[in-house]
């Protein structure tokens, strides 16, 4: 049982920015404010943050970015999410703001080029769950892999304050597999929306019985004589892309970031944040703070 008495709240940013932004861009709702500037994403994401901060009362949050489209897994393989377009010209100035208002409400922003964002929100959960309880808010489901003991997953469902809490019990109850083969499911699935093809012919139900019956990549490897002539052969044809797949999928753990405890304390100096909103032209924010 978690007897710690600290709860930090990983925010993964973009995620948060990024379906603010598209649940009213839909509708050509920008929220542009007197100055000209598109508001819309920058204030929806305070208001999952706010939801997310009341639902789970963090003693700490910590919001991580992705500091631009390449990284790493890019330099592996060029078409790394090479399927994503521009993002919309509104979107565009919201970026840098997102991270003006975070730092307003004395949130610590955490981003390393090369990298993404997953990759500071690993390495910082491997930092803290020795002695914290560390949630994950996200909405994308790549970050599952990071679940274990101390680390748990919040998957923002439709709508505000609409949660799946993933801990490593119920993962393993509804996946049939543990966390960390997440990483050798996708590797051979591929994943669609990060444009890597995995296993061509290898869908999620072949990849999930091949590892509940061998574990690892390398123990479906060992036991290739014993698939299908048709998984084997896939298999066999695609080795180099299903290393590189799991290169891809695996989150990078040991980035060289660090943000100390102490100045991730949720603690909201109101003048400072009321600055920010009355500068921004944001208003029925306030009520959200408990």
């Amino acid at each position: 049982m978690n007897t710690t008495k600290n709860r930090v709240l990983l925010v993964d940013g973009m995620a948060l920015l990024f379906r603010a932004f598209y649940a009213t861009a839909m509708s050509g709702y920008f929220m542009v404010n007197s100055k000209g500037v598109p508001t819309n994403g920058v204030y929806g994401f305070v208001k999952h943050l706010f939801t997310a901060v009341n639902t789970y009362k963090p003693s700490h949050v910590v919001a991580c970015w992705d500091m631009g489209s390449k990284t790493f897994r890019t330099e592996l393989f060029d078409g790394y999410k090479a399927n994503r377009g521009e993002p919309p010209v509104e979107l565009i100035p919201q970026f840098d703001l997102v991270k003006d208002v975070a730092a307003a409400l004395d949130i610590p922003n955490v981003g390393l080029a090369g990298y993404e964002a997953d990759d500071c929100i690993g390495t910082l959960a491997n930092l803290y769950k020795e002695d914290s309880e560390v949630l994950i808010l996200t909405g994308d489901q790549d970050i599952l892999q990071l679940i274990e003991e101390n680390v748990h997953v919040v998957l923002l469902k439709k709508g505000y304050g609409n949660y799946a809490m993933y801990k490593e019990d119920s993962f393993i109850e509804e996946k049939g597999i543990t966390p960390k083969q997440m990483v050798d499911l996708k590797a051979l699935m591929g994943d669609s929306s990060d444009n890597y093809p995995g296993v061509k012919g290898i869908g999620e139900k072949t990849a999930l019985n091949l590892l509940k019956k061998y574990e690892t990549i390398e123990g479906i490897l060992d036991n290739l004589p014993a698939l299908t002539k048709a998984q084997r052969a896939k298999i066999e044809q695609d080795l180099d892309m299903l290393h590189l797949s799991r290169k891809l999928a695996k989150i990078h753990c040991e980035v060289d970031v660090v943000c100390e405890l102490d100045s991730a304390v949720y603690q909201i100096n109101e003048t400072r944040m009321n600055e920010k909103f009355k500068e921004l032209e944001f208003k029925n924010l306030h009520s959200l703070i408990k």
